[in-house]
């Protein structure tokens, strides 16, 4: 298992990756050539780099039993 360093580490690769995907898909759908087809892969890829997101926030948390 990854420490706490190396999850925050992946965790602002993601995030990164996850504001670049939303830039370009705007910038797509601006375009008058619109490709949808790319648009949708795009967005499917920035919705799995979401959950990607959540899951090591999620990991991040502290273990804490309410």
């Amino acid at each position: 298992m990854l420490d706490t360093k190396d999850l925050l580490k992946n965790l602002r690769l993601l995030e990164e990756e996850h504001r670049d995907l939303d830039e370009v898909i705007y910038e797509l759908q601006q375009n008058k050539t619109i490709n949808l087809m790319q648009i949708i892969r795009l967005k499917k890829k920035k919705l799995y780099l979401k959950d990607k997101i959540k899951k090591l926030k999620y990991e991040l948390e502290p273990d804490i039993i309410a």
